[in-house]
């Protein structure tokens, strides 16, 4: 049986279908990099599924990360899903790239400082074409979301009245309530107005077929990357650390684990102590609070002389 019979077979399977329609978008991209990636002369999508081997496993997986190791990891991930179903409906003996090794990603620790978050915005508001660009990372930095939820971010989730946003993160479905700050409001009340008739926050400014449709995966980092260069931003930042950046300035503040967590939304203290940076602020917002304990000691030590 070809590969591409068992993916298809995977596309019209209830696991597949349960998935969220974003997520069965992306599992199409990585599944559709996966099946046409040339190995040894013809795609892999046309190779019988009981041929594949682990070493032409290998080879597929060495080719994507040519293109990314994210993007590598993404796709075997997707590849693997695929051949465990072939697996449980007997269409294949194995799943041959259960042997491959992921290689390890560098967890990033880039943050911005606000000045290139304001650069950032300033040249995302100044052109009508790049504005909602702007807005994804306006609001994936002032809320602490991961950029993917922001694209995807629609009108029924923000309460004008209350200035509250509400949103069901994609990659654990944990729901945040979060606030709305006054200027990121005028910044929504204005979108509101110039693109309140469809469903999307921050669609792509263009229609497509006479719909407005969300940024995607593939195309998001690409623009991102161009209006960082015309802001003058250093190469080594991505919009994606913004996330990051936002959390780590109320690490920065003193503001508690779960208090933090209520924002990003993470399920396990754990999770959020890669963000805990040692900065100079953070040594100086601890001693400061200690240097206040020791003075209340110390004035009670002279008051009992």
């Amino acid at each position: 049986m070809k590969l591409k019979k068992v993916i298809s077979d995977y596309y019209s399977s209830y696991d597949y279908r349960n998935l969220r329609p974003e997520t069965q978008k992306q599992y199409q991209y990585f599944i559709g990099v996966m099946e046409n990636t040339q190995v040894e002369g013809k795609p892999l999508c046309q190779y019988d599924v009981d041929k594949i081997t682990t070493r032409i496993a290998k080879v597929s997986y060495n080719e994507w990360c040519e293109q990314g190791l994210h993007m590598a990891n993404h796709v075997i991930s997707a590849t693997r899903i695929v051949f465990n179903h072939g697996v449980r409906m007997e269409l294949c003996l194995l799943n041959p790239f259960a042997n491959v090794r992921k290689r390890a990603t560098e967890r990033r620790k880039t943050v911005w400082s606000r000045e290139q978050v304001q650069m950032l915005l300033d040249t995302a508001y100044s052109d009508f074409s790049t504005r909602n660009l702007g807005l994804i990372a306006h609001m994936a930095y002032e809320w602490c979301q991961r950029l993917g939820d922001m694209r995807l971010l629609t009108w029924d989730g923000v309460d004008f009245d209350n200035k509250t946003v509400y949103i069901e993160q994609s990659k654990r479905r944990a729901e945040v309530h979060l606030p709305i700050s006054d200027d990121l409001c005028d910044m929504l009340t204005q979108q509101e107005q110039d693109f309140g008739f469809q469903k999307y926050v921050a669609p792509r400014p263009s229609p497509i077929r006479g719909e407005y449709k969300p940024y995607t995966l593939h195309n998001l980092p690409l623009y991102g990357r161009k209006l960082m260069q015309a802001a003058g931003l250093p190469n080594e930042l991505r919009l994606s650390d913004l996330r990051r950046t936002g959390t780590t300035e109320m690490v920065e503040a003193g503001v508690g684990i779960g208090q933090i967590m209520s924002v990003t939304g993470h399920a396990n203290p754990s999770s959020v102590k890669p963000y805990m940076k040692n900065t100079l602020t953070s040594a100086n917002y601890a001693l400061t609070e200690r240097n206040k304990h020791g003075k209340s000691i110390t004035s009670a030590a002279k008051e009992s002389v």
